[in-house]
């Protein structure tokens, strides 16, 4: 199928941006790298300060490094930006939606990087590269793929690396902790779903569900091999749930959604399940669960495992993330340069 062509306002904007990006090529070509991602291998400069992220997962990975985006997307939720990060990001500029960004107010920023990801900005990613060098993630959910890429691109290698082994030190406390709690009980069967207004969807992959599957959490049968997933629309398919855990992603300030839930919690089959019998049906926050794309949400979704379950969080752990969050407003450093907290 031929690609459809860009619209005349896209065109006059790459005809505009050529002069001063030939002119910006030619000024970092001696400080400059090469980062390989989804776009293939791009020169970006060794330390770029203005860097634009255009889905939450780079906007997340960019805070936890300790940058400050000239620009950023809309959230999904809680608009315009997750509460988790309003502190981080006061006064920063919006560029538009992930699906959609607004490609003039991105050029006006004059970055000198941009964080997208294939899934979302392929279309658009001979527009994005000739305003700035442009990096790439194939998916929006692997958060430690952006985290890495965008520490790469921006020289915070050895900060994504204390990130990241502080992820591992978690994962694994949390794994010897639930078995000790759970004993036999041990590894659960976990149903991640999320009510809409007229129907329900059980995720199997996505943000959610790589992460329970690394901290050893199965999945129902039902939706093994199912790709994202499944979209339910008739509670007579409410067994297609049946799980050990089922963790319920609401969005409180939607009157139908929560009206839908009562619904099909109401059902006789729902009260039939498992997790409903067991009482581990646990409502969990959709931004942490599966909206935040980033390793600052992963941890808060740990969190909440944590707390759900009634297991202590190592205390060594919670004061790393405690300084990296503290650090998060600190300058820039050269590439590589061991951060002082994290």
């Amino acid at each position: 199928m031929a690609s459809r062509p860009f619209p005349r306002w896209l065109a006059a904007l790459l005809a505009s941006l050529l002069p001063w990006t030939a002119a910006l090529a030619t000024d970092d070509a001696r400080d400059a790298i090469t980062v390989a991602n989804a776009f293939g291998d791009t020169r970006v400069p060794a330390t770029p300060e203005r860097v634009v992220t255009l889905y939450q997962g780079a906007t997340d990975s960019a805070v936890a490094l300790g940058i400050t985006p000239v620009g950023v997307v809309d959230s999904w939720l809680e608009q315009p930006m997750y509460r988790y990060l309003r502190e981080a990001l006061a006064g920063v500029e919006h560029v538009g939606l992930e699906t959609q960004p607004n490609l003039e107010k991105v050029a006006w920023l004059e970055p000198e990087l941009i964080v997208a990801t294939r899934f979302r900005h392929e279309r658009v990613r001979p527009l994005l590269e000739r305003i700035a060098p442009t990096v790439a993630t194939d998916s929006v959910f692997d958060f430690k793929a952006t985290l890495s890429l965008v520490a790469e691109a921006t020289g915070r290698e050895s900060r994504a690396r204390e990130l990241l082994q502080a992820w591992d030190a978690r994962v694994a406390d949390f794994r010897r902790k639930i078995a000790d709690r759970l004993g036999d009980d041990w590894p659960q069967k976990a149903a991640v779903v999320r009510f809409k207004s007229d129907h329900l969807r059980i995720y199997s992959t996505g943000f959610a569900g790589s992460i329970l599957d690394e901290l050893g959490f199965e999945q129902p049968a039902s939706v093994q091999d199912q790709g994202w997933g499944m979209k339910l629309t008739s509670e007579e398919n409410i067994p297609v749930i049946n799980a050990d855990v089922i963790f319920v992603l609401l969005e409180p300030d939607d009157p139908a959604i929560a009206r839908n839930y009562r619904h099909w919690t109401s059902h006789p089959l729902w009260q039939r399940l498992d997790a409903v019998h067991n009482d581990r049906v646990f409502e969990v926050d959709a931004v942490n669960w599966i909206m935040g794309g980033g390793i600052l949400a992963a941890n808060a979704m740990l969190d909440d495992l944590y707390r759900h379950y009634g297991l202590d969080t190592p205390s060594e752990t919670a004061t790393l993330s405690a300084a990296c969050s503290a650090d998060s407003a600190a300058e820039p450093r050269a590439r590589d340069e061991e951060p002082d907290a994290c």
